[in-house]
């Protein structure tokens, strides 16, 4: 992130605008392997190290793991990855919107796998008949998401993973320390990355009656919604400032 000089008010407003989104963004994650989980055979889209140990479970031989599936799936999710870090570097050089633009790719993407599920499945569930175009599909924008939010480098919220935050938010509590500004803003970061994932997992859960496509289309359209705003919002506009560089 680019440091500037900013008046206390208008930094603490920014911070808390960050918060905001890379919360939401860490529900829609959430979500999504609920309905990845739940909904496409028992297998994670954005939590690759699920899926590297369902690799290791079967290939153990641990009962009747599907092997494919999850070997897919973190495959797709290192694939983009690798070329978000390639595409948004690129965008960062040169588009001062280059997080909505990565969130745009994100939602069409997500959108693309919704509309796939759809066609080849209709409105059902993907749980007895797995698709792995849909699998590879989600995980690879997993993966283009993984890179965006360590390009935002909003500390303790990288959307996807939250182990690191929730043993650093039980330290923080643990710590016998006075709650500055400072170190409450980190610990709100901390809760809402934790809380996120927590919250998005219902979220997804409740949306699997609805079938794989249609809950893909309703968090592409989310993730669309925030591109949107993050844009065209003026309390979006400052935190757009923040994360270019």
């Amino acid at each position: 992130m680019r440091e500037e000089s900013v008046p206390p008010e208008s930094a603490d407003r920014r911070e808390r605008q960050q918060v905001v989104v890379m919360a939401t963004l860490t529900v829609l994650a959430g979500a999504v392997d609920a309905i990845s989980f739940l909904t496409m055979g028992h297998v994670f889209t954005a939590l690759a190290t699920g899926n590297l140990l369902f690799l290791a479970f079967a290939v153990a031989e641990a009962g009747e793991l599907p092997v494919a599936r999850p070997a897919f799936a973190l495959i797709a999710f290192a694939l983009g990855a690798a070329v978000g870090g390639l595409g948004t570097g690129r965008l960062v050089a040169r588009h001062r919107h280059w997080f909505a633009a990565a969130l745009v790719v994100e939602g069409a993407l997500l959108a693309l796998a919704g509309a796939a599920a759809l066609w080849r499945h209709g409105y059902e569930s993907l749980t007895a008949h797995p698709d792995m175009l849909v699998i590879v599909i989600v995980a690879f924008t997993m993966g283009l998401r993984a890179d965006t939010a360590v390009r935002a480098a909003v500390p303790g919220m990288p959307t996807l993973l939250i182990q690191m935050s929730l043993v650093r938010l039980i330290l923080d509590f643990a710590a016998p320390a006075p709650a500055t500004p400072h170190r409450r803003m980190t610990r709100l970061r901390f809760v809402a990355t934790v809380a996120g994932i927590f919250v998005g997992g219902v979220l997804g859960t409740l949306m699997t009656p609805w079938g794989t496509g249609r809950a893909l289309l309703a968090i592409a359209a989310a993730v669309l919604v925030i591109a949107l705003l993050y844009v065209l919002l003026p309390r979006y506009r400052l935190l757009a400032s923040e994360l270019v560089g």
